[in-house]
């Protein structure tokens, strides 16, 4: 079953087209990931999803149901906004069944679906506190224990991990996928961390200036792009473009090709010379330049590289892409 449908919606501010035709198809229990750069219109795009914006024209569908005139209380949805959103004068227990007070649930009804929620997020030591006696992390789980405790047909997330430090957002990343999990839940959720979005999703929906540029599970994205903006977008370190006259005279083209495609070899065809060298352990990342390109080699493993040293490469084997001068897929 389909349980969100968003067929060619757009959204203007004034004379600011933010989203442009938009036509997505979420499944139920999918996990899909909104992602693109800043300005990109993800967020705008979950807030008309959770009526917090108007579409200015097209369908949004929520469990078959069309919603475009529904207010954001009767969609059925729950949202997880970065900033938590918490009421600081109520502690945690409040905090998480306000809603369901509001909607007039039983006692009985709420004290069973926050404990069911408090122990998913691992927060009965906390039921009691208010939000300035919280980490950041436990602050974010109460505000996703608040949505949890509601029950929705659809849970939004935007940008929820963004206010956290590296060890934490790793943490949490891991709790959502986890919460997915135990819930069987449909889960739509915004970021610019393409290192969340390869993580967490089942689909992604890659964004650019407001219209949609693919859509596809993580590995379909990164190992099939649809341009040249998809290709060097998804993967960390990101993907290399080089022209592709350093391989053949006059091809006006671009080629493209992942760090972890280029290997070490005395008689490869490009040669390159190193910048700066990261030493990781468990594998060595080389920047280097190549012929006024600036490049990354990732090599698995722990490798002898000093900067300023000149190696050859070759590319491994039906690897590498080719990107016409609009950025359009070749091969």
């Amino acid at each position: 079953m389909t349980a969100l449908t968003l067929t060619n919606v757009n959204k203007s501010f004034g004379n600011v087209h933010v989203l442009k035709d938009i036509n997505i198809e979420v499944n139920e229990g999918e996990f899909v990931v909104f992602v693109g750069p800043s300005g990109c219109g993800k967020s705008t795009l979950l807030r008309t999803i959770a009526g917090l914006e108007d579409v200015t024209s097209g369908e949004v569908c929520i469990a078959g149901n069309v919603v475009n005139q529904t207010p954001p209380s009767k969609r059925g949805i729950a949202m997880v906004f970065q900033s938590y959103a918490l009421y600081p004068h109520l502690n945690v227990r409040n905090n998480m069944s306000l809603a369901l007070k509001q909607a007039k649930e039983s006692k009985e009804t709420i004290e069973e679906r926050v404990a069911e929620a408090s122990r998913m997020l691992s927060l009965g030591d906390y039921l009691d506190r208010f939000p300035s006696e919280l980490s950041g992390g436990q602050r974010q789980r109460v505000a996703i224990g608040r949505a949890i405790v509601r029950h929705p047909k659809l849970f939004l997330f935007d940008e929820p991990l963004s206010n956290l430090d590296a060890a934490l957002r790793m943490n949490t990343r891991l709790e959502i996928a986890n919460l997915h999990e135990q819930l069987g839940a449909t889960m739509v959720y915004v970021t610019h961390d393409q290192t969340e979005a390869m993580t967490l999703a089942d689909k992604i929906v890659v964004l650019r200036d407001g219209r949609v540029e693919q859509i596809g599970s993580p590995m379909e994205l990164y190992n099939n792009p649809a341009n040249q903006f998809v290709a060097g977008f998804l993967g960390s370190p990101a993907m290399n473009f080089l022209p592709a006259a350093l391989l053949e005279d006059g091809n006006p083209n671009t080629l493209g090709v992942r760090p972890e495609d280029l290997m070490l070899d005395d008689a490869g065809p490009l040669q390159i010379t190193t910048k700066h060298v990261e030493h990781l352990g468990g594998d060595t990342n080389v920047i280097a330049d190549c012929n006024g390109h600036q490049i990354t080699v990732r090599l698995f493993g722990q490798h002898a590289i000093h900067s300023g040293q000149s190696l050859r490469l070759r590319i491994a084997e039906g690897k590498s892409y080719l990107f016409d001068p609009d950025g359009a897929r070749l091969s």
